[in-house]
């Protein structure tokens, strides 16, 4: 009797951990809201995007998923690109690497030869609380978390799955 009030316990506190961790690693910014904008060198600015689509895309050299994602969002953007659509100019991705030196950003960079130009390097003290300026604005503490933004600046959905907006995009197209 005592082992299955041990083996409760343990599964109570299984599904609380879990629970908690899963609440804990959604991105503090959800649909609807806008942006929050930021800039890189006064070279890069979110806001200089409004009438654009725009997925920001969080990932790192070191993650897996990240990586196993390179595929879909290259034919995303080749798919996207250059279209026309009703509401907005253009689609854009921007990569918002996490990372906690340059050098494996770059390797990545050299690597994947990711055709949007569009790169941004957002250096983290601690990988493991995303401890970094832009990640910290959107509330990621995990990798890869996608944003997809409006023309209006306002964010359409987190982590959307890449059918569902390959399918909203393509609804969107004139």
């Amino acid at each position: 009797m005592k082992w299955i009030k041990s083996i409760l316990f343990f599964i109570v506190a299984y599904l609380l951990f879990t629970g908690g961790k899963y609440f804990y690693m959604q991105p503090n910014v959800s649909g609807g809201e806008l942006a929050h904008d930021f800039s890189i060198n006064e070279n890069l600015k979110l806001s200089d995007f409004k009438g654009k689509y725009v997925l920001l895309d969080f990932w790192g050299s070191w993650c897996g998923p990240c990586m196993a994602d390179v595929p879909k969002l290259k034919a995303l953007h080749q798919q996207f690109d250059t279209q026309q659509f009703s509401d907005a100019s253009d689609f854009e991705i921007i990569g918002v690497a996490v990372e906690s030196k340059e050098r494996n950003w770059q390797r990545a960079m050299d690597r994947l030869q990711l055709p949007w130009k569009h790169q941004v390097l957002d250096l983290a003290t601690n990988l493991r609380f995303f401890d970094s300026p832009i990640a910290n604005s959107y509330g990621v503490k995990e990798v890869p978390t996608k944003f997809l933004i409006s023309p209006q600046g306002e964010i359409i959905a987190v982590n959307m799955p890449f059918g569902e907006m390959e399918n909203f995009l393509s609804e969107k197209l004139k």
